[in-house]
């Protein structure tokens, strides 16, 4: 009986002291971290779309009113501000591109948007298409112009691109 006592008084102390090596993972007990509140209700500012290792990622601009559909690209054919490219943010969107949006016949939450651009409106990159897109679309919808997945046509001097939804949402 002796050793039967033996062998569980160690299995016992073998099995406790493994939990509390597993418990022990390092982690230091802390006080309660606290933040701001949450913010709450719709977000101020103009939406466009940039890239984040070639990822098209919503970047909100500060404004005090919600922007136009045409001003919105605008700042996206502005480019990355300094702080977004130090993030690592880019654009495909040509330098001098200045886009120009109309809503399309049938507008109201059914209608699609026009983006008319300087230049030629095939040889834009699919994702530089893409953020054009997504950029045209939050914008218009943010406006109440049109749904938020209303589609795109982009259209240059040598014609139109085929109509598009934004891929983001």
């Amino acid at each position: 009986m002796t050793r039967r006592r033996t062998g569980r008084a160690l299995l016992a102390s073998g099995l406790l002291l493994g939990t509390l090596l597993a418990a022990g993972c390092g982690v230091r007990p802390s006080a309660v971290i606290t933040g701001r509140p949450a913010v709450s209700g719709p977000a101020q500012g103009v939406g466009i779309y940039l890239l984040a290792q070639d990822e098209l990622v919503l970047v909100l601009r500060p404004s005090k009113v919600g922007a136009s559909p045409s001003e919105a690209l605008a700042l996206l054919a502005a480019g990355p501000e300094q702080n977004e490219r130090s993030q690592g943010l880019t654009s495909d969107v040509p330098a001098g591109l200045i886009p120009v949006v109309e809503v399309t016949p049938g507008a109201g939450q059914s209608g699609g948007l026009t983006v008319r651009i300087t230049g030629t409106a095939r040889p834009l990159s699919l994702t530089a298409t893409d953020q054009i897109i997504c950029t045209a679309a939050d914008a218009a919808a943010q406006a109440g112009l049109v749904a938020s997945s209303a589609p795109v046509t982009i259209v240059g001097s040598d014609g139109a691109q085929p109509a598009r939804r934004c891929p983001a949402k």
